[in-house]
């Protein structure tokens, strides 16, 4: 079922006083007492704004004119941003410092609403993307049936062609896959590792053959559920935190903006304070960015163990933990790994799970390990709040958060929190 319905009001255009900012990139207005989500607008200005959606909760709308603008608005850098166009971006038409700003509210609103907890938050730079744009190092292209190129407007599979994403790191626009025809292609991805290689996966349409075109980089084919071939070149990409070399699959997960690894490995460690000889845990390991920081940090006498689900993710992990005999990676499931192991109690617990949070089943667990402290990463404040919640009700408290704008431009927001038990 939906909550959509009949779009009585889809096209119409009000004049409304734009509120509060909300999470997902909208503002809060009212239309005869009905909450309307507006995009494309800033907390305080008057606008003008096109429905549309119409649920029977709300409606939602872009701003179309501004009739009293905030003076925290700009003009936005992209000529494809703006209502009805490009779906990539939610800020561009907002300041820098006030794009921190509202990031700061969003968060503070969902640890108020969600885990009672009234915090100041600040959202702090992270380094290599001075003015916000040039940063994101992996970009999904969908394609059309004539086998042109672009990204998807804001909650439609319409696309829109450009000839060029401005927040796209350079190494991706090097590749020059918005001006380049795929036919028999769906969608492309273009990764740019911060070791200098680059990579191209393209996903063919179901039963036809993609006809790729000639790039300056590592050719991969997405086959589904039979994972992903290399056609040219390596299937994987290097990544360079500092001194230590990642091997990641080019199909897998990393930080899409080039500071965002050091930055978040930088808060982990200095959150979680290991101690040599400690025993951790690093869950959702991934490629073991956290791992091999941990195990940097208890020293031979100390222990690392790594849990990720992802069959190539944990053997990336493996190989880039190999030097550190401390650490070790497990493949599967967090709660059936740690009870297949019989895990039952932990110094320092890292987790860095998916945008859907641990949830209630994993908070428990983890909090039945007894850890003195537990740092969560998270790309979703609304999840992070719920699951302090939850970790409230066994004993743990918030102790410390930071977070960073590693997506400039975008509604998203990196949190690290510090939990410690009373």
């Amino acid at each position: 079922m939906t909550d959509t319905k009949e779009a009585d009001m889809a096209g119409e255009r009000l004049e409304l006083t734009v509120d509060t900012v909300a999470n997902g990139g909208w503002c809060v207005a009212r239309h005869e007492g009905r909450v309307v989500f507006v995009r494309h607008a800033l907390p305080g200005e008057r606008v003008v704004a096109e429905v549309t959606e119409e649920t029977t909760k709300f409606l939602r709308a872009d701003a179309v004119e501004v009739l009293e603008p905030s003076p925290d608005r700009v003009t936005p850098p992209c000529p494809f941003a703006g209502p009805g166009r490009c779906g990539g971006c939610d800020w561009q038409h907002a300041s820098l410092e006030a794009q921190r700003r509202l990031k700061a509210d969003v968060v503070a609103e969902q640890f108020r609403r969600l885990a009672s907890l009234d915090l100041k938050v600040v959202v702090e730079e992270v380094p290599g993307a001075e003015n916000g744009l040039g940063w994101r190092t992996r970009v999904r292209f969908a394609v059309e049936r004539d086998g042109t190129a672009g990204l998807r407007r804001h909650r439609s599979h319409d696309i829109e062609h450009v000839t060029e994403c401005l927040i796209a790191h350079p190494a991706v626009e090097e590749v020059g896959a918005e001006r380049l025809a795929w036919p028999g292609a769906a969608a492309v991805e273009v990764v740019a590792a911060s070791g200098g290689d680059r990579a191209v996966i393209v996903e063919p349409v179901p039963r036809r053959r993609a006809d790729i075109p000639d790039v300056d980089a590592s050719v991969l084919l997405d086959e589904g559920r039979r994972g992903t071939r290399a056609l040219r070149g390596r299937a994987s990409l290097t990544e360079r935190v500092g001194e230590r070399d990642f091997r990641v699959t080019a199909s897998g997960f990393w930080q899409v903006h080039p500071g965002a690894a050091a930055t978040l490995l930088g808060a982990v460690l200095d959150l979680g304070r290991p101690e040599p000889g400690e025993w951790a845990l690093d869950l959702y390991c991934g490629a073991g960015l956290f791992a091999a920081g941990l195990a940097e940090a208890v020293g031979p006498e100390g222990a690392v163990l790594g849990v990720e689900s992802e069959p190539q993710a944990a053997q990336d992990a493996r190989f880039n933990l190999r030097d550190l005999p401390q650490a070790q990676v497990e493949r599967g499931r967090v709660e059936e790994a740690l009870d297949r192991l019989r895990i039952e109690r932990a110094d320092l617990v890292v987790a860095d799970p998916p945008r859907a949070g641990l949830g209630r089943a994993v908070v428990e667990r983890v909090a039945g390990l007894q850890a003195s402290r537990v740092v969560y990463v998270s790309c979703d404040p609304a999840t992070l709040a719920r699951d302090v919640a939850w970790f409230a009700g066994h004993g743990y408290r918030l102790e410390d958060l930071r977070a960073f704008d590693q997506y400039p431009m975008t509604h998203h927001v990196e949190c690290v929190a510090l939990l410690v038990r009373d």
